[in-house]
C-alpha cells in the first residue's frame, strides 16, 4: 500500500497536469474563434471558383490548357501526387492519425498507381519520411500564421510537376472542419480540373456555352493556377480550424478525466489515513491493556 507522502504527490502532479490542460483548453479556444471565421471566409469564393472552374473545363477543348489534360482516368493508374496535411503538434485525439491513415488506405487501394507525397505538418512528415515513402516536397511550421503565400508555394511545386509530366494527377488529403465536435477527413482531386456540368444531365454534353473575354485560352491561363491556389488555402484553413477544434475537445476531456483522477485519489488517501489512524489507535488499546 502506498504511502500517504506518497498519493499526496501524485495528487499534486495530476493537478498541475490538470491546469496545463486547462490552459492548454482555453488558448486552442480562443484560436479557434479566429480560425473558424477565417474557414468561413474562404468558403463561399472557393466553392464558387470550384464550380466556376469544372463548368468551364467541361465546355472547353482540353488542349487549350495543359492542368486540363486527363492523362490517365481516374482509378486506372499512373502517377500520383498526394499531398497530406497534417498538424505541427500533437495532443488533439485522433485528428493526425486519421488523415494518416486515410492517405495510407488511399495508397494501398491504388496498387496499381504511383503514388509520391508532398507532406505538410511535422506529423505526417515524421510518419511518413521513416518508412520509405517517395517524399517530393515537405512543409512545416507553417500553421502558427497560415496566409496565401503557403498556399503558392504548395501549389506551384505541385502544378510544375504535372506540366513537366512527372506526375499525372494531385490529390489532397485533410481534415474538413464541420463543427466542434466534428471534423471529417476529405480526400480530393485537384488536378487535372474535373470536367463536371452542373446544368446538363449526367452523360449528356453542356447545352450552353460561354462567351470568353478575353480568348479562353488566356483566361485559362490565369484563373486555373489561381483555383489550384485557392483550392489549398481553404484546405490548409480547414484543416487549421479542425485542429484546434480537435485539440480543444481533447484537453477539455483530459481536464475532466483528471478531475476523476483526483476525486478519486482524495477518497483513497481518506482511505489509507483512516486506515492508519485506526491502527495507532488500535496499537495505543493493546499496548495499555497489556499493561
Amino acid at each position: 500500500m502506498p504511502s500517504l507522502l506518497d498519493i499526496r504527490r501524485r495528487i499534486r502532479a495530476v493537478k498541475s497536469t490538470q491546469q496545463i490542460t486547462k490552459a492548454m483548453k482555453m488558448v486552442a479556444a480562443s484560436k479557434l474563434r479566429r480560425a473558424q471565421e477565417r474557414t468561413t471566409q474562404a468558403r463561399p469564393f472557393a466553392s464558387q471558383m470550384l464550380r466556376v472552374l469544372n463548368s468551364l473545363a467541361a465546355r472547353v477543348d482540353p488542349s487549350m490548357h495543359p492542368l486540363l489534360d486527363l492523362r490517365t482516368p481516374p482509378k486506372a493508374g499512373g502517377r500520383v501526387l498526394l499531398i497530406v496535411i497534417t498538424a505541427d503538434r500533437g495532443l488533439c485525439g485522433s485528428f493526425n492519425t486519421n488523415v494518416i491513415k486515410s492517405s495510407g488506405q488511399f495508397i494501398t487501394e491504388n496498387p496499381g498507381r504511383e503514388v509520391a507525397l508532398g507532406l505538410v505538418g511535422r506529423r505526417g512528415r515524421d510518419f511518413f519520411a521513416r518508412r520509405g515513402f517517395e517524399v517530393r516536397y515537405e512543409q512545416v511550421n507553417l500553421f502558427a500564421k497560415v496566409n496565401y503565400d503557403h498556399a503558392k508555394s504548395i501549389a506551384h511545386a505541385a502544378m510544375d510537376a504535372f506540366l513537366n509530366n512527372e506526375i499525372d494527377s494531385v490529390y489532397l488529403v485533410y481534415n474538413e472542419f464541420k463543427s466542434v465536435m466534428v471534423q471529417r477527413v476529405v480526400i480530393e482531386r485537384l488536378l487535372p480540373i474535373a470536367r463536371l456540368d452542373i446544368e446538363a444531365p449526367e452523360g449528356t454534353a453542356p447545352t450552353t456555352d460561354y462567351i470568353y473575354e478575353p480568348a479562353p485560352e488566356q483566361l485559362l491561363t490565369t484563373l486555373i493556377p489561381t483555383h489550384v491556389e485557392v483550392q489549398i488555402f481553404r484546405a490548409l484553413l480547414e484543416s487549421n480550424a479542425a485542429f484546434y477544434a480537435a485539440q480543444m475537445t481533447a484537453m477539455d476531456a483530459a481536464t475532466r478525466n483528471s478531475g476523476e483522477m483526483i476525486e478519486s485519489l482524495t477518497l483513497y488517501m481518506n482511505k489509507v489515513r483512516q486506515a492508519a489512524i485506526t491502527r495507532e489507535i488500535i496499537e495505543v488499546v493493546s499496548g495499555a491493556q497489556a499493561l
